[in-house]
């Protein structure tokens, strides 16, 4: 007997074991046709799984949450089907299913080219319609070396000769081609639907080394339906027409160059609007208790070694030798913080402490991991460590939760997702020490009113954290902040505060950020608002544009009455028409145009013309920027 708990928490009982294809058909003829995979205990499963004891069972159909990888996974082997249906001799290495699509890698002597993504795109439609059956088989690991030898494909071959002798290997069947892959897979190709998309190519290296030999790689993306397909390259167009490197040329914010590679050249405008977000997040730190300090650049390797960092993060560390000592440009802030914290006596009435440093840290992220301001090797954090008390951490957890909110709410960023990262395999500390930090980060968020999805093995080497993840204007998730909980750093930089009852303690250290760096907080801002700024962010707020020549002495005045308001402005005097500098200043998202001509400088009034809209307002001078200051005032002032 075998009994099958269905989510709802009806019980099935069958008298023999059964396979997820008989029970979705036990159920209901709809949920037969409509059954995908079957999930069993948490773990998703061929549909012909066979279920021969007691077990929690979920039908996977299109509408589960598990649907995507499954149609994603899929998807990577239709194309290379198709791939190797319509360019013989091709060979096939691997190709998983990614955030956002799939891909696959292949070798191939000729390169592809945006033609043939149309004819692949094509044949997988056809493989779709021969509703293709997909079964996994069992080999032993010298019988798929041999077939994939025979059959060319030395890329496969290789990867299955390490595997050891006494492993069977995975193989998934579809139609007459097949593939080594753990599954688990569609019954058919049928299906995987058509609501796919080839995207791009881009080259790649067998096994990620570029000593071995290039491969071709064809990105896609698949989801359930027509219209969830068209959302996704609605969100893609949109996110081209955002993207933060375009915006910031046309906007005169930025740029990048070889010889700094990761780095940012801040143009005036741009360090403006890099000003303001630091002046904006010092104002609410100040505010909430917090001092701000500033450590060094280059630590000798041996507190990074004390710390942890330098077994951990060597990879990404700039070091630079001298008189016989390794220093590194700080990848962190924690371990200098933890060095302030540790001189002269700190008492338990001192706590909690909130230490805050706008610090400039390096990673030697690889180059072609560099993304525009989102990935950097130079780049500021608004970081900030609280030494506390065991105690006090609820407390401290539910008032940093609270000023993050607030701040992101100022930032036009009203949703906010919440990820529990728990203990990594690798890690520092003893499982007792993980177990009292997860508890009470655990007990942290929940008092903070914070609803949140565990994020399994993702936690920081020394400690749990909360991840904070925005949604913008299109829909994209980013996380920004974080609160990490640490009981192991102290503990190894021999951090301690004298107690009430006269003894050394050690403090609790939270690693706190809200934008995560600067650079990258603005590339999300950029992005979010497509370069149209609220007024108070707007790196330049106002242009004063004549229409004629002899505005000029008015037009001087009005930018004067804009400078004694605090208002960022400039002037256009250029002898062009006002259509043109209206054109011009729009490309540049100028949030603000006072249009001024004869008929104004007699009137001392201005024509106010607002970013984007049609319409301009007449408005006497002190009355326009009384409106333009009032609105301009920072939400922290």
């Amino acid at each position: 007997m075998v009994a099958i708990t269905l989510p709802d928490g009806n019980l099935r009982h069958f008298d023999r074991p059964v396979s997820g294809a008989d029970l979705a058909a036990a159920i209901g003829p709809g949920l037969a046709k409509a059954a995908l995979a079957v999930k069993v205990d948490g773990v998703v499963k061929d549909l012909a799984t066979v279920i021969d004891r007691n077990a929690h069972v979920e039908i996977v159909t299109r509408s589960h949450p598990d649907a995507l990888d499954l149609l994603r996974h899929d998807a990577a082997h239709v194309m290379a089907e198709a791939v190797q249906e319509l360019y013989p001799g091709t060979q096939i290495t691997f190709g998983p299913a990614t955030e956002t699509g799939f891909y696959y890698d292949f070798a191939r002597n000729e390169a592809f080219t945006p033609d043939d993504l149309e004819k692949i795109e094509a044949r997988m439609r056809e493989i779709v319609d021969r509703d293709e059956s997909i079964a996994r088989e069992i080999w032993d690991r010298d019988q798929a070396v041999r077939w994939f030898r025979e059959h060319g494909e030395q890329f496969k071959a290789e990867w299955v000769s390490e595997i050891p002798a006494e492993e069977q290997i995975s193989i998934y069947r579809q139609g007459e081609w097949l593939d080594l892959c753990t599954g688990p897979h569609l019954p058919s190709t049928g299906k995987l639907g058509k609501a796919f998309k080839l995207m791009k190519l881009a080259g790649a290296y067998w096994r990620g080394d570029p000593k071995n030999p290039q491969l071709q790689r064809i990105y896609g993306t698949v989801w359930p339906d027509d219209k969830q397909l068209a959302q996704y390259l609605h969100q893609l167009e949109e996110a081209e027409k955002r993207d933060h490197r375009r915006l910031g040329r046309e906007m005169g914010l930025f740029h990048f160059q070889e010889e700094a590679a990761g780095s940012v050249f801040w143009h005036p405008k741009g360090h403006t609007l890099y000003r303001m977000l630091e002046g904006y997040i010092r104002t609410r730190l100040g505010r909430a208790g917090y001092v701000e300090v500033k450590t060094p650049q280059l630590i000798d390797r041996s507190l990074w070694e004390a710390s942890g960092h330098w077994d951990k993060f060597r990879e990404n560390m700039f070091t630079a030798e001298t008189e016989d000592r390794v220093l590194a440009l700080k990848p962190m802030n924690c371990p200098g913080h933890v060095q302030i914290f540790r001189q002269g006596i700190t008492s338990y009435r001192d706590l909690p402490l909130r230490m805050a440093e706008f610090g400039s840290c390096h990673r030697n992220e690889a180059s072609g991991a560099l993304h525009g301001l989102m990935r950097v090797r130079q780049m500021t954090q608004d970081d900030a460590h609280i030494f506390c008390m065991e105690s006090q951490i609820e407390a401290e957890a539910v008032a940093f939760c609270d000023l993050l909110q607030l701040v992101y709410r100022d930032f036009g960023f009203d949703e906010v997702h919440v990820r529990f990262s728990d203990r990594p395999a690798v890690r520092a500390g003893s499982d007792a020490v993980w177990d009292r930090a997860e508890a009470s980060l655990r007990t942290a968020v929940e008092a903070a009113g914070l609803p949140y999805v565990v994020n399994p093995g993702e936690g920081a080497f020394y400690g749990p954290k909360l991840e904070f993840v925005l949604r913008d204007a299109i829909g994209r998730e980013w996380q920004c902040g974080t609160l990490q909980l640490d009981f192991v750093l102290p503990e190894r930089l021999d951090a301690s505060y004298i107690g009430e009852d006269g003894a050394k303690h050690r403090p609790v250290m939270l690693h706190r950020a809200i934008f995560g760096s600067l650079e990258r907080f603005a590339g999300i801002l950029i992005e979010h608002y497509a370069g149209k700024f609220p007024l108070w962010l707007a790196p330049l707020q106002v242009v004063v544009a004549t229409i004629t020549s002899d505005a000029d002495d008015y037009a001087a005045e009005v930018k004067a009455a804009l400078d004694a308001a605090g208002l960022r402005a400039e002037l256009d005097l250029r002898n062009e028409k006002i259509t043109y500098k209206v054109r011009e200043h729009s490309l540049a998202k100028v949030p603000v145009l006072l249009v001024v001509g004869k008929r104004e400088a007699e009137g001392q009034t201005v024509a106010v013309r607002r970013l984007g809209g049609k319409e301009q307002e007449f408005l006497a001078l002190g009355e326009a920027v009384h409106r333009l200051s009032v609105e301009a005032a920072s939400p922290a002032a």
